[in-house]
């Protein structure tokens, strides 16, 4: 199967790095607008088409994946499904709900699959943390903390321009409320509460904190900051029974469950004002520490699932309904920042 390639960025660069270790897919070529990255492209040995028409006209390429700025996602893809070209969009797959819908009923109208790279379903964080919950390793969990930190504010590119879709939620956003969102699969997600920062930027949210409150209790916070110096835990989850953490993408964290002794002895901790009980830590043998339940990964999976979507072979992993379900929350955070208020989502 051959695919080409529209934009070829650093994120497109990576595309081709992945794609080269998949069985059956071959890069046709790239196309963009830039000479230096159309120089870069022949560096790599790939074929470089004059013009987006050519590239979208050339009957061996089944498959195009986008990899531009965020506000031409739509009109690409839209073209790419009209050339008869199933279409890979890179993430966020458009800035709207609306176009978004566009998308999808051009993609039923031609025939062509339609699908957005949302790689962090990959995340082998992500699938741990999944799989802590799912096995209900912490008892009944009420609260989930997902967090990204960087401390170098937005990328001095078109991310920082609100036109070409720029800011954190788009950017990062995208990718933590897709795996919330997963992870909750089931759950009516009742309302959204967000603050955005404007630290290092002030056109687009350089930094934003959701809090989401689904309908059985459990309260997630989804947190993006580019401005922090020192980074709290990629994932933090409380249970009745115990406490999971994991610390980064290195997977170093552990999981700390009750051991069932009843802790009758609570020994006090000294402050500077005095004792406390409440605040103090579990005895040791009353708790049981446990590694990370690691679950690997290989996220050439993507491609090969696209391929076998298009071939007939299987269903797609990332099913439209759950992006646009993803960008409809999108939506709601910019409203709930814009008007300083906790809104319903799904009540």
């Amino acid at each position: 199967m051959k695919i080409g390639i529209i934009g070829f960025g650093g994120m497109a660069n990576w595309h081709r790095e992945t794609i080269a270790g998949i069985d059956g897919l071959e890069i046709a070529g790239i196309y963009d607008i830039r000479e230096k990255q159309e120089e870069f492209a022949r560096e790599c040995g790939l074929h470089v088409y004059k013009s987006r028409e050519e590239l979208l006209a050339d009957p061996e390429i089944e498959l195009v994946l986008v990899a531009t700025p965020n506000d031409l996602h739509k009109p690409i893809a839209i073209d790419a499904m009209r050339a008869g070209k199933h279409v890979v969009s890179e993430k966020p797959i458009t800035l709207s709900s609306a176009d978004l819908q566009e998308m999808i009923d051009v993609s039923e109208e031609t025939g062509m699959f339609l699908t957005v790279h949302q790689n962090r379903r990959w995340d082998e964080d992500f699938l741990t943390i999944k799989k802590i919950y799912e096995e209900h390793k912490l008892g009944e969990v009420f609260r989930i903390e997902s967090r990204v930190h960087g401390a170098h504010g937005i990328p001095g590119d078109w991310r920082q321009e609100k036109e070409h879709g720029g800011g954190m939620v788009l950017d990062w956003g995208v990718h933590m409320l897709d795996q919330i969102l997963l992870l909750m699969k089931g759950q009516k997600l009742n309302t959204v509460y967000t603050t955005f920062t404007n630290v290092t930027n002030q056109l687009v949210e350089d930094g934003f904190t959701t809090v989401l409150t689904f309908e059985d209790g459990t309260e997630v916070l989804v947190e993006v900051g580019t401005n922090n110096f020192i980074s709290l835990p990629r994932w933090y989850m409380l249970g009745q029974d115990g406490t999971a953490v994991i610390n980064d993408w290195d997977l170093s964290g552990e999981i700390v469950c009750a051991a069932g002794a009843d802790e009758k002895d609570v020994v006090p901790v000294k402050t500077a004002a005095g004792l406390t009980k409440t605040m103090a830590p579990r005895r040791e043998d009353t708790i049981h520490r446990y590694e990370l339940p690691v679950v690997k990964s290989d996220i050439r999976d993507f491609y090969r699932n696209v391929m076998a979507v298009i071939r007939g072979e299987e269903e797609s992993k990332i099913k439209l309904s759950e992006v646009m379900r993803v960008m409809k929350l999108m939506e709601k955070i910019f409203e709930s920042a814009g008007a300083g208020q906790i809104l319903d989502f799904e009540k």
